[in-house]
C-alpha cells in the first residue's frame, strides 16, 4: 500500500515547538507536495516521517507517524528500518564524493548487506535508468561522482535512494539548486517513479507543486512560529478554490 497517517504529529527542537500537532493522510504512489513560506516547518515534517529529525540532538517528536499500519516510532522499530522503506533526497546534490557514480548507487546495498556482485550490477543499473541517468553514464561508471553535473548529481542521488527498493521517498526542494532543463527532467523522473513508490515533496516552487503533485499540504507557522497544517487536499482544488483565504494568499503571492 505504502500509505502513511500521521497523528497529531509535534516535533521539538529542545523546548521549542517546530511543527505543532499535525494530521493527515498520505496517499499511496500518489505525489504530495508540502508548500508554505521558509520556515513553517516543512523539512522538519518530512524528516519525522523517516526518523531523521530524531539525529540532530535534543529533537523530539510527539504523535505517530504509521506506514501502512506500522507505527515508526514504535520502540521495537530501528530508526535504520524506517530509513531504508523511507528513502530521502536532499535540496542540494550530495554524491559521496570520493566514490565512483557505480560505486555511489552501489553503497546501499552494500550497507544493506548485499554481496551477490552479479545483483548488485543489476541493481545499480536499474535504479540508474529508473533514474533517467543510464544512456548519460553507462560507459563511465568508474568515473567520479563528482565529474558529474549538478542535475545528474541529483538525479545519481535519486538512484541511489531508489536502489534499496524503498516505499516512500521524501524530497526536500529536490530542484532548488538546478537548471530549468534539470528541474524538467527530475519532475519527469518524480511522475515516472509514483507508478511504485510513494512520494512527498517540499517545493517552493507553486508552478511545480501544480505539475507533479496529486495532493498539496499548505503549511503555516502559527504566533510561535510552530508551522501547522492550514489546508490539504487535491491539488487542483487547493490551487484553484482553497476553503482557507490564507492558502489563497500565498498561492498567489501576497505574502511568503
Amino acid at each position: 500500500m505504502n500509505k502513511i497517517n500521521v497523528e497529531n504529529l509535534s516535533a521539538y527542537y529542545g523546548n521549542s515547538l517546530a511543527v505543532n500537532d499535525i494530521t493527515m493522510e498520505i496517499a499511496p504512489n500518489k505525489v504530495t507536495a508540502l508548500i508554505g513560506p521558509s520556515g513553517c516547518g516543512k523539512s522538519t515534517f518530512i524528516r519525522c516521517l523517516n526518523r531523521l529529525h530524531e539525529v540532530v540532538r535534543d529533537a523530539r517528536v510527539r504523535g505517530r507517524v504509521l506506514l501502512d499500519g506500522q507505527d515508526l516510532y514504535d520502540s521495537r522499530v530501528e530508526p535504520a528500518v524506517v530509513r531504508r522503506s523511507i528513502g530521502m533526497v536532499f535540496q542540494r546534490p550530495n554524491p559521496f564524493p570520493t566514490m565512483s557514480i557505480f560505486d555511489n548507487v552501489a553503497a546501499g546495498l552494500h550497507l544493506n548487506g548485499v554481496g551477490d556482485r552479479a545483483l548488485i550490477q543489476q541493481r545499480v543499473e536499474r535504479s540508474l535508468i529508473q533514474a533517467a541517468l543510464w544512456d548519460e553514464v553507462k560507459d563511465k561508471l568508474k568515473t567520479p561522482a563528482l565529474a558529474l553535473s549538478g542535475g545528474q548529481q541529483q538525479r545519481l542521488c535519486i538512484a541511489r535512494t531508489i536502489a534499496v527498493d524503498p516505499v516512500v521517498v521524501l524530497m526536500d526542494e529536490p530542484c532548488s539548486a538546478l537548471d530549468p532543463i534539470s528541474t524538467l527532467k527530475i519532475e519527469d523522473l518524480i511522475s515516472e517513479l509514483k507508478r511504485e513508490i510513494t512520494i512527498v515533496i517540499v517545493t517552493h516552487n507553486m508552478q511545480q507543486a501544480a505539475r507533479v503533485s496529486d495532493y498539496t499540504a499548505f503549511l503555516l507557522g502559527n504566533a510561535q512560529g510552530a508551522g501547522e497544517l492550514v489546508e490539504y487536499g487535491p491539488t487542483r482544488s487547493i490551487f484553484t478554490n482553497p476553503r482557507d483565504e490564507r492558502t489563497e494568499s500565498y498561492i498567489i503571492g501576497r505574502f511568503g
